[in-house]
């Protein structure tokens, strides 16, 4: 089922700093899509406003072409899982999923034996067929998500609602989840949006990540574009781990204190903020002609590398190297790429490897 929201605001009444500014975002049918941003992106408020818990002040929100901005949520058929669970603890998990369907009007409630059907096999989907009978407090949290899940599809919807679902399960337990909720999605053809701020959960699990920031998206796009192409300072910051420096340019060169110049033509002259990824940043032993630090610390990698926090001046820096230094060990650094955005957001990413010989 395809969404589509265009030009969303919601100010609640405080005109001047709105929660949503204009928000306007598809997604495809079958599409996992993630809303990933700090606390107070407006995030949540889109995800109420989709699902019909809350109403725009202006814009439309077309759920299968249909523009449902005004329509409440019992007449959207979206399902929505909490990070609460927002199980009802007076009732079994029998009784928890089979909730959406026995409230609905007569006229639309399927017969007993239906839902007895429906419920038991979506019991069986998610794995937990056994535990029909007890009740909320008498199973564990990685348990009790799965009976919001099945609740969640219990109404067949047309759109699934992640609202930071993971967030009160332990890590081992939360990312067996997590994987496990993605296989579902893929296994039923849903159309689902996560909203959380851990980036590592969007990253896994989404197609495509939508990064917030006060009440904007601030770019759409794949996991590994966000890291390899992010289109402002603020996504660089707030996505994946990143050494960042600050710079200036003057006559078409990059200069970072500490470090050297590289080529920037594409930079207007002034300050700039550098950003380089620590797999992006090559520790070696001392050499002429590159940054020289010391390691802090030390520790083994993936892939038989090394993992090193190195001191250059009052800067820090994360970065790999393909042997262990010592503690206080004197290294030297090599950019291999980095990205660079001017004073008024204009970007430049830079293969340090050809830059190299530029460095002083």
């Amino acid at each position: 089922m395809s969404v589509e929201i265009e030009a969303v605001t919601r100010d609640f009444g405080t005109a001047a700093n709105p929660a949503l500014r204009g928000v306007s975002m598809a997604l495809r049918s079958g599409e996992f899509v993630a809303l990933l941003g700090p606390s107070g992106s407006g995030k949540t408020t889109l995800l109420r406003i989709l699902a019909g818990l809350d109403f725009p002040d202006a814009g439309r929100v077309l759920i299968g072409g249909r523009d449902v901005a005004q329509v409440p949520a019992r007449d959207r058929n979206v399902g929505v899982v909490f990070q609460n669970y927002a199980l009802f603890r007076h009732m079994t998990v029998f009784e928890n999923v089979a909730f959406g369907l026995r409230v609905r009007p007569r006229a639309q409630r399927p017969a007993n034996a239906e839902i007895d059907r429906r419920v038991r096999e979506l019991l069986a989907l998610v794995q937990i067929p056994e535990l029909a009978p007890r009740y909320p407090e008498q199973i564990s949290g990685g348990q009790r998500q799965r009976v919001a899940l099945a609740r969640a599809l219990a109404i067949e919807p047309q759109l699934l609602l992640l609202d930071e679902p993971f967030g009160a399960l332990d890590a081992l337990v939360r990312k067996d989840v997590r994987r496990w909720v993605r296989g579902l999605h893929d296994r039923l053809g849903l159309t689902s949006l996560l909203v959380t701020h851990d980036q590592e959960e969007a990253m896994e699990m989404a197609d495509r990540v939508a990064v917030m920031e006060q009440g904007r998206i601030v770019q759409f796009d794949p996991p590994h574009t966000l890291i390899d192409a992010p289109a402002s300072a603020f996504v660089a910051r707030f996505v994946g781990d990143a050494n960042r420096l600050a710079a200036s340019v003057h006559g078409g060169r990059l200069d970072i204190a500490g470090f050297g110049g590289f080529d920037a033509a594409g930079l207007p002259e002034g300050a700039a903020e550098i950003f380089v990824r620590p797999d992006d940043l090559r520790i070696l032993p001392p050499r002429d002609g590159l940054a020289p630090g010391l390691v802090e610390w030390s520790r083994p990698a993936e892939r038989g590398r090394w993992k090193m926090l190195v001191a250059v001046g009052e800067h820090r820096l994360e970065g790999y190297g393909e042997r262990a230094f010592e503690r206080g060990a004197a290294c030297a650094l090599e950019f291999q790429a980095l990205t660079a955005f001017g004073a008024r957001g204009e970007r430049v990413s830079i293969n340090g490897r050809e830059a190299a010989p530029s460095l002083r």
